[in-house]
């Protein structure tokens, strides 16, 4: 099961209106069971539920590596045991969405409604790995700016 938590940071600019404000959810990219002998990825969906004011603000969503040292791959931890995943912003799964560095792209919109935005999470678990079974995981936080 990964889990992703929610971060909420502020940034301030001389132009914002003072009642800026935000609000952030998400629901867990849950994989269920790996196969070790699937010859086949193992895929999955969460989401990222944002909503804001005032409209015409353009905001910029990014995720962290977890417990990984890099964005490429990412890893759920079962003890000292690890198995790699990532998450993307593509259904294609091409677009690794972290915080725009090491290769990886952030989610950005301009806040045109004012209802909640639900943001597809596409993971991925690749195939071919050796590992024990048990209860893997990992905690990614994700940060709204605006």
């Amino acid at each position: 099961m990964l889990v992703l938590g929610m971060g909420l940071a502020l940034l301030v600019a001389p132009l914002r209106p003072a009642y800026a404000a935000c609000s952030i959810s998400a629901t867990a990219v849950s994989f269920g069971s790996y196969n070790v002998f699937a010859s086949t990825p193992l895929d999955s969906t969460g989401s990222v539920t944002y909503q804001c004011t005032p409209l015409g603000l353009t905001i910029t969503i990014t995720l962290d590596r977890g417990s990984a040292s890099s964005f490429n791959p990412r890893r759920m931890l079962r003890g000292s045991q690890a198995l790699t995943y990532n998450l993307y912003l593509d259904p294609a799964r091409v677009l690794i969405w972290g915080d725009g560095t090491g290769g990886t792209q952030t989610y950005s919109a301009l806040i045109g409604l004012p209802a909640s935005v639900v943001v597809p999470v596409y993971g991925r678990i690749p195939s071919g790995q050796d590992v024990a079974v048990g209860a893997y995981a990992d905690t990614i936080t994700a940060t709204i700016l605006f």
